[in-house]
């Protein structure tokens, strides 16, 4: 038994170590997994540093400037050194350690309520895992900074409510009732939760407090019929104490207010503009809330989309909480994640709280999304990690089948690339390694059932890194502008295409030291009319190639200087198809030029 658990911790551990390779891998990538608005505010912090203050915010967008808090930003000017180290890698390192903080608090939970270091390495590992972590914990427009400081009143009270047992005993039990944070504390969780909204929105205040709120007064007493004086004034105070870290929290976003010299364009843009514009819809409120892609129907599987190629695992998840998982075997009783003993039911009320006041709160605007329940996450995680071999192989199974056929498309993608000649031999060879690694992995799985949950959960992570693999060219002298003519040019006037919010603002790393003039991208049709008077209004230009269109300057009326191999990030909805799926280069790769009059 000692040697099947020491095999099962190694196994944990392994899958975190792999984890965090995954994700320090491609940090400042250009294409990395990421929110489209991510250079929006990268331009935005861009300028602001040059401005020399901290405020007000600076942005050569008009609708783009005060629409996320100052401390997204903030955060920018320190870790680029005010702008004199503009650099992907930079912009993310602390979007990845609040990432990894938020991992590092599901690994001190889990192995208190599971007893086990492994068990923490696991539910770190489940919660690296999830798509919604993987997509935006690492870039720098992210979920991660806001979750981690929203987060800590929940995870105060989940650890709040767990005492040991009598001693001689390993397990963990209810703690005693009391669970009110004082007024001390709700002062420093206040300010906590203020620092999260200070990322992203004082609207993010309700439901971090909101959850607090529930699982106290859920945990506190008797059902209402059987409240007494007793119960409601406790219940008072609770209420109180929640209201405090409230409003704290809201004093500290309000500070904005106080600091930036035009509190009127905060107002009008942040407030107005960027959050109580998401409470109405053009289409009729309950027209959006009973159908449609922003219906509460697809919000509720909002957990699912997060976890990615985890998804499958909810419902199993679900199942094992409605008493229809599975039994323990004897091989069950001698695994790592066993949990033959019930789970504290004050922690189990907890972290029900924590999921289902975050996601009914976030039925309620007419734009919902499955990222705004983001903050959450961590709480599956937990219950995932600590439910593991109560959920059926069944549902492990369909989480094989899509992880198989992700890794069946990034192998694709990464074939073509090696037949189109981007990337180097050296590139190539880790690609292959990495991508027989996951083979291994699926192969172990499949034919032992044993291994099955482990490996699956390495496969997800595995394909995670198959996609830092394939991009991780596009990276390189392929995916660059490295001519001597290029690399040697400082203060042109270069104008290069942006079709979607501040996609201009990636030239300023790959054509650092030069003035970027954006220019609207164009279609086919308008392109080759435009390029005259393109190349007459800046020093260079950048040209993307156009489908059905020559290479440009064939007939001499430019020069090409350096050319780079591109992605085409947006596609249209509808225009995939698993026949197409399989030509990457007819809509996922592109070429851009870098040419002069």
């Amino acid at each position: 038994m000692s040697t099947v658990l020491r095999r099962s911790a190694g196994a944990a551990f392994a899958l975190l170590a792999l984890a965090l390779l995954v994700y320090v891998w491609g940090l400042g990538g250009q294409n990395i997994p990421r929110n489209g608005d991510e250079m929006v505010y990268a331009h935005i912090a861009r300028l602001t540093a040059a401005s020399g203050h901290w405020l007000p915010l600076v942005s050569q967008l008009d609708h783009m400037r005060n629409t996320k808090p100052p401390l997204l930003f903030w955060q920018a000017l320190v870790a680029t050194q005010w702008g004199s180290n503009w650099q992907l890698w930079a912009l993310r390192l602390p979007s990845l350690l609040y990432t990894l903080g938020s991992a590092a608090l599901c690994f001190a939970m889990a192995w208190r309520v599971g007893r086990s270091a492994a068990k923490g390495a696991l539910a770190a590992a489940i919660y690296l895992a999830f798509l919604s972590s993987f997509r935006y914990g690492r870039p720098y427009l992210t979920s991660a900074a806001e979750s981690f400081w929203l987060n800590l009143p929940m995870w105060w009270l989940a650890w709040r409510c767990l005492r040991p047992a009598p001693p001689g005993d390993g397990r963990l039990s209810d703690a005693p009732a009391g669970f009110a944070p004082g007024w001390g504390l709700s002062l420093l969780l206040g300010i906590a939760v203020g620092l999260g909204a200070a990322y992203k929105s004082f609207a993010l205040i309700v439901p971090a407090c909101a959850a607090l709120w529930v699982a106290l007064l859920w945990l506190q007493g008797p059902r209402w019929p059987q409240w007494g004086r007793a119960s409601l004034l406790q219940a008072a105070r609770t209420t109180a104490q929640v209201a405090l870290i409230a409003c704290v929290a809201l004093a500290v976003f309000s500070l904005w207010f106080v600091l930036d010299p035009d509190p009127a364009a905060v107002w009008r843009e942040f407030v107005v503009g960027e959050n109580a514009g998401k409470m109405g819809s053009s289409s009729g409120y309950w027209a959006t809330a009973l159908r449609g892609s922003s219906s509460i129907w697809v919000q509720a599987l909002a957990y699912m989309v997060n976890a990615g190629l985890l998804a499958f695992l909810v419902p199993g998840l679900l199942l094992v909480g409605l008493g229809l998982g599975r039994k323990g075997t004897p091989y069950m009783r001698t695994q790592l994640l066993n949990n033959e003993q019930p789970l504290p039911a004050a922690w189990r009320k907890t972290m029900l709280a924590w999921l289902l006041v975050w996601l009914v709160i976030f039925c309620l605007p007419s734009t919902r999304s499955a990222r705004y329940v983001i903050a959450a996450m961590p709480a599956l995680a937990l219950l995932l990690a600590l439910c593991w071999e109560r959920i059926g192989r069944l549902w492990f199974a369909a989480t094989l089948l899509v992880a198989s056929v992700c890794l069946l498309v990034l192998g694709r993608i990464a074939w073509v690339m090696a037949e189109l000649g981007i990337g180097s031999m050296g590139s190539t060879s880790a690609s292959l390694l990495v991508f027989g690694l996951a083979i291994a992995c699926l192969l172990l799985a499949l034919l032992k059932p044993a291994a099955m949950r482990p490996a699956t959960l390495g496969l997800c992570l595995l394909v995670f890194a198959c996609f830092n693999a394939t991009v991780a060219p596009l990276d390189g002298p392929a995916g660059r502008f490295g001519s001597s003519a290029a690399q040697q040019l400082r203060g042109q006037r270069i104008a290069v295409p942006s079709g979607f919010n501040g996609q201009f603002e990636r030239y300023e790393f790959l054509l650092p030291g030069n003035r970027i003039l954006p220019y609207t991208a164009l279609d086919a049709g308008s392109a080759t009319a435009a390029l005259p008077s393109l190349l007459a209004s800046a020093d260079l230009l950048v040209w993307s190639e156009q489908q059905g269109l020559p290479a440009p300057c064939a007939a001499g009326e430019c020069r090409v200087i350096d050319s780079r191999w591109d992605t085409e990030g947006r596609q249209p909805s509808g225009s995939l198809s698993w026949a197409k799926l399989w030509q990457p280069q007819q809509w996922l790769l592109r070429r851009e030029w870098l040419i002069q009059p």
